[in-house]
């Protein structure tokens, strides 16, 4: 029977089955050699002796390596207007690992009860006049397209610490933070010797438990890589005089074209070019 890995717990794992029912299982030897399972996976799964056995996995569409979880369809880039400050820079970092790694970016701006100011406003409308879908949120104001982003879909989120990535849930879904905090205390935290991954059901999809990139590691991008993960230049690829164009100081270059008349962001653009130079520095920026 077809399933999704939604729990890992050690080598315990729970199973999502087609029908909505929940069972444990435990992986078969010869799958256990070949690769490890992490929560997403679709697998096959069949009852022996009263146990449900996990015998294959199978093909991934992508799989995240911080936080391990496989299929993912969308991450949400979420950024408080303030408290923290919004960072363009990081949320097109974000954006270009994401789209890399296969996953649609979306960025959901919170606090927006706490007042825009008006620099603030521009880069968010610059967003908004993009190809990412943008949403906007304010405390005990929920916007009801963000509970509607996480239906049949899997999501993590990333961004700040503080940013209200946990609030944004919890408002979502009460049931999120009794989960996770009954879970925090049955593992203990800061203990390293069980391992543990779940996907939660929030809204009608599953969220990842542990939301967010560890760290913004360019070190394994090409720059042709960067150049195909950059949402804003997409319709403007394959438009340039060079075929290898990276959009710096070639002529005739059909992104630097559109950052002149001011289709492509100013701030997008710089950003793709301190971007290019951490991934030929080969260096890591958390």
């Amino acid at each position: 029977m077809n399933a999704r890995i939604i729990r890992i717990l050690s080598k315990d794992y729970t199973l999502l089955l087609e029908d909505g029912t929940r069972v444990n299982a435990v992986a078969m030897g010869k799958l256990r050699k070949n690769e490890s399972p992490v929560v997403g996976d679709l697998v096959d799964a069949e009852v022996m002796h009263n146990t449900w056995g996990i015998q294959k996995i199978f093909p991934r569409r992508n799989c995240l390596i911080r936080p391990a979880c496989a299929n993912v369809d969308q991450a949400l880039i979420v950024m408080s207007v303030k408290d923290p400050d919004f960072s363009p820079a990081l949320i097109d970092r974000l954006s270009a690992l994401i789209t890399h790694a296969g996953v649609t970016p979306l960025l959901c701006v919170t606090k927006c009860d706490l007042g825009i100011p008006e620099e603030i406003e521009l880069r968010i409308r610059e967003y908004e006049a993009g190809p990412m879908r943008v949403i906007r949120t304010a405390k005990d104001s929920l916007n009801p397209e963000v509970a509607e982003l996480f239906r049949d879909r899997i999501t993590v989120l990333t961004g700040q610490s503080g940013a209200g990535k946990s609030t944004l849930l919890n408002e979502i879904n009460p049931d999120f933070r009794l989960a996770t905090q009954e879970i925090s205390k049955a593992l203990g935290r800061g203990k390293h010797t069980t391992r543990h991954s779940e996907l939660h059901e929030v809204a009608g999809g599953l969220v990842a438990d542990t939301p967010g990139f560890s760290s913004l590691d360019f070190s394994h991008m090409t720059v042709s890589d960067l150049d195909d993960a950059i949402p804003d230049f997409a319709p403007y690829i394959g438009q340039c005089r060079f075929n290898d164009c990276v959009h710096e100081n070639e002529p005739d270059c059909a992104v630097k074209q559109a950052v002149s008349d001011g289709v492509i962001s100013t701030v997008r653009y710089n950003n793709y070019l301190d971007m290019l130079k951490l991934i030929r520095d080969r260096k890591e920026s958390w």
